[in-house]
């Protein structure tokens, strides 16, 4: 039988945290020092030196085990026999493979973590652990998904400024925003953030069942702002595709641990395509202010509604709209005639500041506050309050809310 968590005084959630390492000592404080409700404990030295400490008072237990240390991984299972279901633990590790993975997960640790983690990333970590325990974990994301028209459209820096707009506007207790680049061919959007695509296709690609919540944090990356990102290398010479089933589950669990999903979407339809858009809460297809390029964006909304049905809205996105008073060229009201009730938004054209973000890896507003560009966006994604999680989209308040399990069957 579980135990129900224990509170301290004032409804203080007590924290046990035990580690021999400065770094991390830090991580934790500004982790969880400003936290007024979380009583910290802090047990200095390694886990061998610690297995036998009492921690029966404890809502949350994180541990620090050296993976290479066959002495302290001896210890550390011990201390997780000796536990048993209650408190829920999570491990932190200088070091990460498969067997540290499987032995981790055969002591039914909650989750775990490697080295070095921010102060973020340990709350969230936390904070889902605390969610799965309570049974009050956060129902299906608000997925935002971004779909080219034309090649170089702009989808990516779209999809990345949109992924920190929801990132900064979410909780700060809990998972926010992860950014899903399902490009396997061209993904650019870890390269647009200066991070390390972390997404082995090849080790889950065999057995999609062994994607668990575990293996995915391993292969997410954080930016500096919080946002999660995951992200495979891109494979430029190779057309690949995927069991639909794959892209399903990743979408599933990723779904169950962030308040918003964005979506960076291959112009090449997959055998998948249909259901990452059925699972989409809004859908943008981007254009650039060509005739051709608009001529594909409306056929690619009607390919869409006529293959998916008219519960499908797809919105259109101009990009890099550019209108002089009395230059030659397309106008807005160009723009609006062709694409009528599907036209959401233009963007405008700021290359410099664009370039400028991606060759540091920031966002826009990190180059120039209060820029052009992420007004707009806020202005289209304002209407999206926090998901309500009895099921609706707050955003869209006719659209009934797909999620992924839905779509897959």
């Amino acid at each position: 039988m579980v135990m129900q968590p224990s509170k301290t005084a004032a409804n203080r959630t007590p924290v046990i945290v035990i580690t021999g390492d400065g770094a991390l000592e830090e991580t934790v404080h500004a982790a969880f020092d400003p936290a007024a409700r979380v009583d910290l404990r802090l047990i200095a030295g390694s886990v061998g030196g610690n297995e036998d400490v009492d921690v029966t008072d404890a809502s949350m237990v994180v541990i620090d085990v050296d993976a290479g240390d066959a002495t302290e991984m001896i210890a550390l299972h011990r201390l997780m026999a000796r536990i048993g279901d209650w408190p829920p633990v999570v491990v932190v590790t200088n070091s990460f493979d498969r067997e540290v993975a499987r032995q981790l997960l055969l002591m039914r640790v909650a989750d775990f973590l490697v080295k070095p983690v921010q102060p973020g990333e340990l709350v969230r970590a936390c904070a889902r652990v605390a969610q799965a325990s309570n049974g009050t974990g956060s129902s299906e994301a608000e997925f935002f998904t971004y779909l080219p028209a034309v090649g170089g459209a702009g989808v990516t820096t779209l999809a990345i400024q949109t992924a920190l707009l929801l990132n900064n506007s979410g909780k700060k207790t809990q998972p926010a925003t992860c950014l899903v680049d399902l490009d396997f061919q061209h993904g650019a959007c870890a390269y647009y953030l200066d991070l390390e695509p972390r997404l082995d296709l090849g080790e889950v690609e065999p057995r999609p069942e062994r994607l668990d919540r575990q293996l995915l944090e391993v292969m997410t990356t954080y930016h500096a702002s919080g946002l999660a990102v995951i992200a495979a290398p891109s494979r430029p010479a190779e057309m690949r595709t995927f069991d639909p089933d794959l892209v399903t589950r990743l979408l599933d669990l990723v779904s169950s641990h962030f308040d918003y999903v964005v979506i960076d979407m291959p112009r090449t339809w997959f055998p998948w395509t249909d259901n990452v858009l059925l699972g989409s809460n809004h859908l943008f297809v981007v254009s650039e202010m060509t005739v051709p390029s608009l001529k594909h964006a409306k056929q690619l909304v009607y390919a869409i509604r006529e293959r998916l049905g008219d519960g499908l809205r797809p919105q259109v996105i101009v990009n890099r709209f550019e209108q002089t008073l009395f230059g030659a060229g397309l106008r807005r009201s160009d723009v609006e005639q062709a694409l009528g009730e599907h036209f959401a938004a233009e963007i405008p054209n700021d290359y410099r500041l664009v370039r400028e973000a991606i060759d540091r890896g920031v966002p826009l507003d990190d180059v120039k506050a209060g820029n052009k560009i992420t007004l707009q966006l806020k202005k289209l994604i304002a209407p999206s309050a926090p998901p309500d999680k009895s099921g609706e989209s707050a955003g869209s308040p006719l659209r009934k809310k797909l999620g992924f399990s839905w779509a897959r069957a």
